[in-house]
């Protein structure tokens, strides 16, 4: 997957790492040189100096063939306006913005740009987000490092027990919503068609838990 991230600061930086350690390939931009020196030395991804917003800089950093874009500059308007060229010019199929005043949140769900409000956090969240966009957290807990998610199982889950999704320290089920009733299930329930399932899951743990449902996502 390519990555384009603006901002080279602390999340900008430590998100990098992260994505390129696992082979995606990543292009930062910042309208500063000084900011790479929170890259490793040798870093494979590319760093770009300029604007977040200029087309010119956005194009020299490949957005164009960009699988995704994250806006998490030091300044909300930087943010906005660079996510909403990525939007609504490039086309980017996911874009995410980190945002400082609550207050604007709203502004970018009006314009269908799902917003990142500690570092370690706002990571955790977007690297979640871009990985697993289909596993979308209900609730977060301390910086991020527990999800409460909410799933509708695959068809060819039906009739196994819902415990044997738990695995120990990682991934509960703590909750069945079915025909529209909820219920905590019993050691013995097995999943039935159309059930809407509560997982509390590790956010290290979500590429086990997706592999519990990729046959449905697909991805």
């Amino acid at each position: 997957m390519r990555v384009i991230i603006v901002g080279c600061g602390r999340v900008g930086s430590t998100l990098a790492v992260q994505l390129v350690s696992e082979g995606h390939d990543v292009r930062l931009v910042d309208r500063s040189a000084k900011p790479r020196r929170l890259l490793p030395d040798v870093f494979p991804g590319q760093f770009h100096q300029g604007n977040g917003y200029s087309r010119a800089t956005l194009e020299a950093a490949g957005i164009r063939e960009a699988d995704a874009f994250v806006a998490v500059t030091s300044g909300d308007n930087s943010n906005i306006v660079s996510a909403r060229t990525a939007k609504e010019t490039y086309r980017v199929p996911i874009v995410l913005a980190r945002t400082y005043d609550p207050r604007r949140a709203d502004i970018y769900r009006d314009l269908g740009i799902p917003t990142i409000a500690s570092v370690r956090w706002t990571v955790n969240q977007i690297h979640q987000t871009l990985l697993h966009r289909h596993l979308t957290p209900e609730l977060t807990f301390g910086s991020g490092e527990t999800l409460l998610i909410r799933s509708e199982l695959p068809a060819y889950l039906t009739g196994r027990r819902l415990t044997e999704f738990d695995v120990d320290g990682e991934i509960r089920v703590v909750e069945v919503t079915r025909a529209g009733r909820s219920f905590v299930p019993a050691h013995s329930t097995p999943a039935e068609p159309g059930d809407l399932v509560t997982f509390t899951v590790a956010v290290t743990a979500l590429g086990r838990l997706r592999g519990f449902l990729d046959r449905e996502l697909g991805t």
